[in-house]
């Protein structure tokens, strides 16, 4: 069975490789220190059905990131996804989050990038397949880090020693 990705459902690669785009790309260098000085994450469109790929990337970054977590979904509030709960809106957490992590169509994304915006988060990431210009130029003129089209697993994982090296410095 495979998701709307035609990724495996269950399988260990959640996000393919990233696709390359014209404005979604930052150096490798650029993305490890994002990720380095990055502390709490939101999850934005974190479905509590296993079988998303949302949840897969939600459940690998709770146990292999030092990241503290939360997930935002208004149609699962309530619920508690992976042990932690879930609360309808960014502005709803009881943190300001450094990342926002975007699991939502394309078209959906200004709102969430607004709301980024408005609490003073420092970087929204787009997750692999989702990408949208007018936001994510809203969100560098906010003066936000923007990553489009990429898999947070996938850059992690791949970056990690430029990461724990980062931390380091």
């Amino acid at each position: 069975m495979t998701n709307f990705l035609g990724i495996g459902v269950g399988s260990d690669d959640a996000c393919p490789s990233p696709v390359p785009g014209a404005d979604e790309a930052p150096t490798d260098a650029q993305l490890a220190a994002l990720l380095a000085r990055t502390r709490a994450v939101a999850v934005v469109g974190l479905s509590p059905r296993p079988d998303r790929t949302s949840h897969q990337i939600g459940a690998w970054l709770r146990a292999n990131t030092p990241y503290d977590l939360y997930w935002v979904n208004p149609m699962a509030v309530g619920q508690e996804v992976l042990g932690l709960p879930v609360y309808a809106a960014l502005a709803d957490l009881p943190v300001v989050p450094d990342l926002v992590d975007i699991f939502r169509r394309s078209e959906d994304v200004p709102p969430v990038v607004d709301e980024a915006v408005a609490l003073g988060a420092k970087a929204v990431f787009m997750q692999l397949g989702i990408a949208n210009d007018g936001a994510a130029g809203v969100a560098r003129a906010a003066g936000l880090d923007v990553v489009q089209n990429r898999c947070i697993k996938v850059e992690y994982r791949r970056l990690r020693p430029l990461i724990e090296a980062a931390k380091g410095a």
